[in-house]
């Protein structure tokens, strides 16, 4: 028995864009969703209380690379697994560690067995398999455990990213192979393919062959231009089962969140809105606010007129950039709580736009108010 079940409820007859939910063993929430990154069993300045009241978040992500070394296995295990460890009790979904990894280049060997990595911390040697990763998955207890992949760099030549491609179909097989708390943590597979399109249809057939819950993009938003992103990404969509979630990872810009909708997506998630929060700048519906601009000082009206968040409701700019401007840590966490809301407050006007079947509508009547170019 698998521990998801998706639901198709709508297709935008304009533009293919899915509407549908999602039901795992901590609840059920509609799509397309933004999930926001709890890297180290956090959301950055984040309470749970907060990010279930005021973000109205129903999944985030922990990461597997980064709660491996802190605080360590042994600690979340007599925990009770992450959920309990951070009082966190909607569902989580933890990345499967391989992106991190990858990132540390000179600090990493790839072989077939795995990845020889050094810790970014203190250097310390270590081993992640296929099987490790979904080992530590399993003891963290997340509701969707990720595949361990290779995410090839951009750019690439095709001869690497076909053998990457091919290792990543393998590792899957290990990390299908591996699971086995089926019925409580669902497994999704990683399509990756760099920047060429018949590879990125040749990994998804593989991944459907091997089978799993779930099927992820990987491998993109990693410095290409956006109308390259968006043209692989529309035609790697179409090969991925109807009945099934699909996520594409790393992504959380609102033109971003608009456009993967548009092309079949029902999951994405990314650090840019607490990471833009902490240094100052929030999303509003009018474009990107810098609120350390001196024109801010005196300006005594809300950060956005058309949120609803509680940011919005209680606090004005000149307040905000003082905060910001004096390094206060409630700066950063009324900008994080606004950046948050802004986007699941966006993801609930982009599933209403799906459900009346004007979601290109709504894309450019955004992009006009939000400085945007199509």
């Amino acid at each position: 028995m698998s521990a998801i079940k998706y639901e198709l409820l709508h297709v935008d007859k304009n533009s293919g864009a899915r509407y549908g939910k999602i039901t795992l063993p901590h609840g059920e929430f509609e799509t397309p969703v933004f999930m926001p990154v709890g890297t180290l069993g956090t959301v950055k300045a984040m309470t749970v209380e907060e990010l279930e009241e005021k973000v109205k978040a129903s999944i985030i992500l922990g990461n597997t690379y980064h709660l491996y070394l802190r605080p360590g296995m042994e600690v979340i295990k007599k925990a009770g697994g992450l959920h309990k460890f951070m009082n966190w009790n909607h569902n989580i979904l933890t990345d499967s560690g391989g992106f991190q990894v990858f990132s540390l280049n000179s600090l990493r060997k790839i072989t077939e067995e795995g990845v020889e990595f050094r810790s970014h911390l203190n250097g310390e040697k270590h081993f992640l398999s296929p099987e490790k990763a979904i080992d530590i998955q399993q003891t963290l207890g997340s509701d969707i455990m990720m595949c361990f992949d290779e995410c090839a760099p951009y750019p690439a030549e095709r001869k690497y990213v076909e053998n990457s491609v091919k290792l990543t179909t393998r590792w899957a097989k290990r990390c299908r192979d591996a699971h086995t708390n089926r019925d409580t943590q669902a497994l999704f597979g990683i399509v990756q393919g760099g920047m060429y399109k018949d590879l990125r249809e040749q990994s998804a057939k593989d991944l459907i062959d091997i089978g799993f819950d779930g099927y992820a993009v990987g491998g993109l938003s990693v410095g290409e231009p956006k109308d390259l992103m968006l043209d692989v990404l529309a035609a790697t969509t179409p090969h991925l089962p109807e009945d099934k979630a699909r996520y594409l990872m790393g992504v959380g810009s609102p033109d971003y969140l608009i456009e993967a909708a548009l092309r079949g997506i029902d999951m994405c998630d990314c650090v840019l809105p607490t990471r833009m929060a902490r240094n100052g700048t929030a999303m509003t519906s009018h474009g990107r606010v810098i609120i350390k601009n001196k024109k801010y000082e005196l300006d005594f009206t809300k950060l956005d007129e058309e949120c609803d968040c509680y940011t919005c409701r209680n606090y004005t700019k000149a307040y905000l950039r003082h905060l910001i401007k004096c390094g206060e840590i409630l700066g950063a966490r009324l900008m994080t709580i606004h950046n948050l809301r802004f986007l699941t407050k966006l993801m609930e006007d982009i599933r209403e736009a799906i459900k009346q079947d004007r979601l290109l509508e709504f894309r450019d009547a955004f992009y006009k108010k939000y400085g945007y170019e199509k």
